[in-house]
């Protein structure tokens, strides 16, 4: 004796028979999950973190103003020369791509949290037995798996998931900075050179002119043969010292070149259009609080979030030691049609409500739990590193800037002396007070002040930068 059910019958027995299954599952996914989450390791640590900045902040603001600190500058070849370096870099690249992968990564950990399903279909035609005339057997289903996650290692899994793409964001835009820090200190410091190098074209005339009247001065007994040698020789030192300072000029470009990949010719044009003198930077804002510091820091963000993944981590070793509950299921419906007759052979199924419980695997999930419970120290004592590193790059460019603006002030009163001692030797000069060499002398003397002064003026510049990048460049969560 048989019976029949239609597909909605089917359906509704099924629908019954999932939902007792589900709710028993769930109240024990709810006892195992809770279990679980008490055995997993902090996801957050604490972080040393001082109450207030040592050194004297520069100036007061906003840190939100450092995304536009480069628009800021008012220099558009600089922005040409970091946006080609940064769309140029591998590890720009290389980190863009681990942002594709990590989405990548989480799509697959949520696909965990829900069913399977796949469809199957087939037609044949032949006779299974003799005399039996053939037969056309047409099938089609669809069978679904899902794993129940009872103890929540799917869920922690997409969580970490999620935090690694929030670290993968952060490590690109630091890569960004660090990218545009290179370009901007080559450009500073080719600028400066360009300067030194024009003092230094200067001096080397002077010293020739120097040369040629302590010739003459020789010539005419006024001074020895000795004193006229070393007259040539400072010139040619002076000469040299030009040649090398246009070759350090060339090194730079030659850096712009293969960070940019702009050709060398192209490249040299567009310098042609630089600014004479370099800017004065207009200064990265500092906040108060060394706190609101560090969340803009993507290296620190990213060493956060790293924690959080290797938590998790140790979560899904220790969930492998746990039961796993698993459920099957398939709806087929088949036809055969032979010898003039068609029988529905449709079927279904519904189970079975696996669980899995592991007994014995010599060791192996034991070791991959303590893997993971190394490796989650290791990306703690990685995070609290990173803290301290930022607070010590702040505090270390801070004074460093203090001691360059006092520096700086001293360097241009030398200057402004040395400036007047020249007007002094140039007024006596063409009253017949001071010899030619004498005059010579005040110049060169006044240039290598102003070369001082130009010096530390690309110190500063290179420290603002500096601290640009010891502030995070800009960096905001949550922000791509």
């Amino acid at each position: 004796m048989g019976f029949l059910l239609s597909m909605d019958q089917v359906c509704a027995l099924m629908n019954r028979t999932l939902y007792r299954i589900l709710l028993s599952a769930g109240v024990c996914a709810l006892t195992a999950c809770g279990a679980l989450q008490s055995m997993l390791p902090p996801a957050k640590v604490p972080a040393v973190v001082p109450d207030a900045w040592l050194a004297p902040l520069p100036q007061q603001g906003s840190v939100a103003e450092l995304s536009q600190w480069w628009q800021k500058q008012g220099d558009p070849l600089l922005l040409l020369l970091i946006d080609a370096a940064q769309s140029a870099n591998p590890n720009v690249s290389q980190a863009l791509q681990r942002i594709s992968q990590a989405h990548a990564n989480q799509a697959q950990a949520n696909a965990a949290l829900f069913p399977g399903i796949s469809a199957q279909a087939s037609a044949a035609r032949g006779v299974s037995q003799p005399g039996i005339p053939s037969a056309t057997t047409v099938q089609a289903g669809l069978v679904a798996s899902w794993e129940l996650d009872l103890v929540g290692a799917n869920r922690a899994a997409s969580d970490a998931a999620s935090a690694q793409i929030q670290s993968t964001q952060a490590q690109w835009h630091d890569a960004r900075v660090s990218v545009a820090a290179e370009v901007a200190n080559l450009y500073f410091s080719w600028l400066n050179c360009r300067q030194l190098q024009g003092l230094a074209a200067r001096d080397a005339d002077s010293q020739q002119e120097s040369a040629r009247l302590s010739g003459l001065s020789a010539e005419a007994g006024l001074i020895s043969a000795a004193q006229a040698g070393l007259a040539r020789a400072a010139a040619a030192d002076s000469r040299a010292r030009l040649s090398q300072q246009a070759a350090q000029c060339d090194v730079h470009i030659k850096g712009l070149v293969a960070l940019t990949a702009i050709g060398e010719g192209d490249l040299r044009k567009r310098l042609e259009g630089a600014p004479q003198a370099a800017q004065a930077l207009t200064p990265p804002a500092v906040a108060r609080v060394p706190a609101d510091t560090l969340a803009q820091r993507p290296d620190v963000f990213a060493a956060e979030k790293n924690v959080m993944v290797a938590a998790a981590a140790v979560g899904n070793a220790k969930a492998q030691r746990l039961p796993r509950l698993s459920l099957n299921g398939s709806i087929g419906a088949m036809r055969v049609s032979s010898g003039g007759l068609d029988q529905d052979l449709s079927t279904w199924s519904f189970g079975p409500l696996a669980l899995s419980l592991p007994l014995y695997d010599a060791g192996q999930r034991e070791a991959a739990q303590a893997a993971s419970q190394a490796a989650y120290q290791n990306a703690v004592m990685s995070y609290q590193a990173s803290v301290r590193q930022a607070v010590r790059e702040v505090e270390e460019t801070l004074v460093q800037l203090q001691s360059l603006q006092a520096r700086e002030q001293d360097a241009l009163l030398v200057q402004q002396s040395y400036q007047a001692a020249m007007a002094a030797a140039q007024a006596r000069f063409q009253q017949g007070l001071a010899s030619g060499v004498e005059l010579q002398d005040a110049r060169r003397a006044a240039w290598t002040a102003e070369g001082a002064a130009l010096g530390l003026q690309l110190q500063r510049k290179l420290a603002w930068v500096t601290l640009y990048r010891a502030l995070g460049g800009g960096f905001e969560p949550g922000k791509p």
